[in-house]
């Protein structure tokens, strides 16, 4: 599985020119934007310690990218089914300031840590139209392809200087779970040609903590809005 999820991308992309001439009002469409992510759940603070501020100023800016294929249930085509493969980049940033019991001459310390969690989802969406504005809900299922982490720690001294290190890690993601199974909601407008604006919420379901070998099922979920520009490929004749 691990191996096979991570093609599913290219794969969808080879298959577009075929998808595009597909007869009976099936679509390919491409999109991307941005994505608006933070954690939620009584267990957030197990991995990202007792300083981690959820407010909305704080959520971390990613984005997303992919394809979705839009197939037609009714005839006036006011329903579809919409499968999706994006790639999608969340996370969380940890923000800590400290004025209070440091060495002499140091009057603040800061430390800020951005996780970035990299994921290939694969949403499936019922879409209703009313007109131009639609609906979309449905299941999505995620795959963590990659977990890095960007630290910045900041020293500022009484006479005014500053110190400033930053450091960087590759692949860290032995403590998260491989999988993510959540839901999705979103509203948004599509004009005749097929040019689409979208605001979407996506809740995980099952933890983000890897709990396997514990006791102990931990509740810390993913949580993002994303804002989505669309195109829906003309039909081949």
């Amino acid at each position: 599985m691990k191996k096979l999820l991570p093609l599913l991308l290219p794969l969808c992309l080879a298959a577009a020119p075929a998808l595009a001439q597909s007869p009976g009002g099936v679509r390919i469409g491409v999109k991307a934007g941005g994505t608006y992510a933070n954690l939620v759940g009584d267990d957030v603070q197990r991995i990202t310690g007792p300083n981690y501020d959820a407010a909305l100023d704080k959520r971390y800016l990613g984005f997303n990218v992919g394809l979705s294929v839009q197939i037609p249930v009714s005839s006036d085509g006011s329903f579809c089914v919409q499968p999706e493969v994006l790639l999608n980049r969340r996370g969380y940033t940890i923000d800590v300031d400290q004025k209070s019991g440091l060495p002499a001459g140091v009057s603040k310390y800061s430390f800020e840590q951005t996780r970035v969690l990299t994921y290939l989802d694969v949403p499936v969406l019922a879409r209703v139209y009313a007109g131009g504005l639609f609906f979309e809900l449905g299941p999505q299922f995620g795959y963590l392809v990659r977990a890095s982490s960007e630290t910045q720690t900041t020293t500022k001294y009484a006479n005014g200087d500053k110190d400033k290190v930053e450091d960087s890690t590759g692949d860290g993601k032995s403590d998260l779970a491989s999988a993510d199974l959540g839901g999705v909601a979103g509203i948004g407008y599509q004009t005749p040609g097929g040019l689409s604006l979208s605001l979407r919420y996506n809740r995980g379901f099952n933890s983000l903590i890897d709990s396997k070998d514990t006791d102990n099922d931990l509740k810390a979920f993913n949580d993002a809005f994303l804002l989505q520009v669309g195109y829906l490929l003309p039909l081949g004749k």
